[in-house]
């Protein structure tokens, strides 16, 4: 497997040279800058490219072309949105950039309630507090009918809550899940002019009525759409899981489980057509196990996020370490590597520890954390190909 990082450009700083001496071989990034549903231009798709093959690395994957949000909803602009989403495939193909990594998570990306827990060990690391969502959820974005998505005993502890939860806590959960973790991924959900709960409630509303089946119509459309361009200039189209990997905010999710993946790899029947299998993302559901779904699906895997998560007893979940939690990264390995393709992997977040912690980082993208991540993965990856030479798996 090719050793690539997540890279957010020519002012990410994490430079290139940097990641050129830990030992990466390709690069994950994308054009940021560009809002979704606009055209990626050949002309700044090669800028790029050159400007990362100058420092002695490849483009290797596209993480992410956007999907814009009336594609996911079916707005009727849409049409026009997937033609521009076409000639970014294209473009990308021209210039010789193979991979896309992409989502069709509704209206928010990814969520956590705390971005900075605090470890024993005095690292820090991404967090998913059950009550502090809910929380979120019943009285901050006031959702309708949203007690319904929770247990009695749930929603005691979120009136708990309420009862001794600080102004100062109820800004930081904003913050956490629909501001920084939103921001620095193509999708502004706020800016320093606007209220981001107000915004947040604009973006849900327009998927009212929207269930799973509908969002499924919607992927099928757009997929039977781009995937013969994608066909056409050979780009792979890898779609990554929904993270958490079960409804939030009331919001269909289609990209969660098992049957969700083969539904999809069913909905056009295209070499093309496949999934970046993200180990953490899916280990966050107690429904998933990693192995088995690496198993299945390793002939549509095109790209591998490589990261843990443990799942406590209350719900709650935190993503672990590299070597440990649910998900099994050295199976995971075992399998891909046995594959007779070069797939792309990343490790996906990283402890916030030593002098990063002060830094500016995108939250869980840190410099050493993910260092020390590459360091563990490779290790593994040495085993498992020791073990391969020598024929013992």
């Amino acid at each position: 497997m090719e050793k690539t990082w997540r890279w957010f450009g020519k002012n990410d700083t994490i430079t290139l040279d940097m990641l050129r001496q830990i030992g990466v071989e390709g690069i994950v990034t994308a054009l940021y800058e560009v809002p979704p549903g606009e055209i990626w231009t050949y002309d700044t798709i090669i800028d790029l490219k050159n400007h990362i093959e100058s420092n002695g690395l490849n483009w290797t994957v596209v993480e992410s072309l956007p999907v814009a949000e009336e594609i996911k909803y079916g707005d009727i602009t849409r049409d026009q949105l997937i033609e521009n989403y076409k000639i970014s495939i294209e473009n990308l193909g021209k210039a010789g950039i193979k991979t896309i990594c992409y989502n069709f998570m509704p209206a928010i990306d990814w969520v956590r309630t705390d971005l900075e827990r605090k470890l024993q060990d005095g690292t820090y690391t991404l967090y998913f507090d059950k009550i502090r969502y809910a929380y979120f959820d019943c009285f901050i974005l006031n959702r309708d009918g949203a007690e319904k998505d929770y247990t009695p005993e749930e929603i005691e502890k979120v009136y708990q809550l309420d009862k001794v939860i600080s102004c100062d806590e109820v800004d930081s959960l904003i913050d956490t899940i629909i501001v920084r973790t939103q921001n620095f991924i193509h999708r502004k959900i706020s800016d320093p002019n606007t209220n981001p709960v107000e915004e947040f409630r604009k973006i849900i509303d327009k998927y009212k009525g929207i269930d799973k089946n509908k969002l499924r119509h919607n992927m099928s459309y757009f997929l039977n759409n781009v995937i013969p361009i994608a066909e056409k200039y050979g780009v792979k189209l890898a779609v990554h899981p929904d993270d958490p990997p079960f409804p939030v905010f009331g919001l269909p999710r289609i990209v969660s489980n098992e049957e969700d993946i083969e539904f999809i790899l069913n909905m056009v029947d295209s070499k093309n057509n496949g999934l970046t299998l993200c180990t953490g993302s899916l280990s966050a559901g107690e429904h998933n196990n990693l192995p088995d779904l690496a198993r299945k699906f390793v002939n549509h895997v095109f790209f591998a996020h490589l990261r843990s998560t443990e799942i406590l007893p209350n719900g709650d979940f935190v993503e672990a370490s590299h070597l440990g939690g649910r998900g099994k990264i050295i199976e995971v390995i075992r399998i891909l590597e046995k594959h007779d393709r070069s797939i792309p992997l990343r490790v996906d977040h990283g402890k916030l520890m030593l002098d990063d912690i002060n830094k500016k980082h995108n939250p869980g993208y840190s410099f050493y954390g993910r260092m020390l991540a590459l360091g563990q993965v490779e290790g593994m990856m040495a085993v498992v190909r020791n073990e391969l030479d020598n024929k013992t798996i």
